[in-house]
This record gives C-alpha cells, structure tokens and sequence, in this order.
C-alpha cells in the first residue's frame, strides 16, 4: 500500500510540474525537490526497520558492531550521494551531479578501508608461512 500512495504523490507531482514548467521553472524544480524529500523521508522509517534486522543478525552471529555499522555508513553514504545527484540533475546540472557520484565513491573508498584491510589480513594469516 506504502508504494501506491509513492506513486500517486509521485504522479500527482509529475502532472503539475509538466503543468507548471513553461511559466515558473523555478516553482516546478522545487515541486520536484520537495516531492523527492517527501520519498525520501517517508522510506527512512523502512529502512529503520531493515538496520534493526541487520543489527540483530549480527549481534546473534557474533559479528562486531564496527563492521555491520561501517557498511551501513557506506550504504547510507551511497543512497544519500545518488538522492542528492539526481536533484541536482534535475535542475540541469548535469557536471555538478557527476561530482556529487564522484565525492560518494571517495567517500565510501575511504569508509571500506578498515574492511578491506581486515578482509587482506586474513587472507594473508590463511596463507602458509613462508609463501
């Protein structure tokens, strides 16, 4: 049901915009970043649900906190990097947007490197000595 009242505001948002653009394209773009904050927002509370389950399974699995926490931050950092890419696309700034994507991969590089590193280490400890 949840994502049937997206799609109606989404369609009802998309009609006036298209309604709006040719005499106020500033109003339209605000109706589109308005409408997209409005998804936003109301997908946060599922999400919120799913970092629960997550943070369950890994506490019963016996994997540390740090971990399951780093690779929701990278998730998060990616959602948020793609949201805020395509409102910027949407006002036409195509290069702007680009760097938005880029600043996410960075960002998301550097939060994966505590990961990476332990991931590299067992396999070097996994590895026979002397190799």
């Amino acid at each position: 049901m949840d994502m049937i009242q997206i799609v109606g505001i989404s369609l009802i948002a998309t009609v006036l915009i298209v309604i709006v653009r040719e005499q106020k394209p500033a109003f339209a773009f605000l109706l589109a970043a308005f409408t997209g904050l409005f998804i936003f927002l109301f997908v946060i509370g599922k999400i919120e649900a799913v970092i629960t389950v997550l943070e369950d399974l890994a506490a019963r699995s016996g994997i540390p906190s740090v971990y399951l926490k780093t690779v929701l931050k990278i998730i998060g950092i990616a959602y948020i990097a793609e949201f805020g890419a395509q409102i910027v696309r949407d006002a036409g700034q195509e290069s702007i947007a680009s760097k938005i994507e880029f600043a996410g991969k960075v960002f998301i590089l550097v939060m994966a490197i505590p990961i990476i590193s332990v991931i590299v280490e067992t396999v070097i400890g996994l590895l026979p000595a002397g190799s």
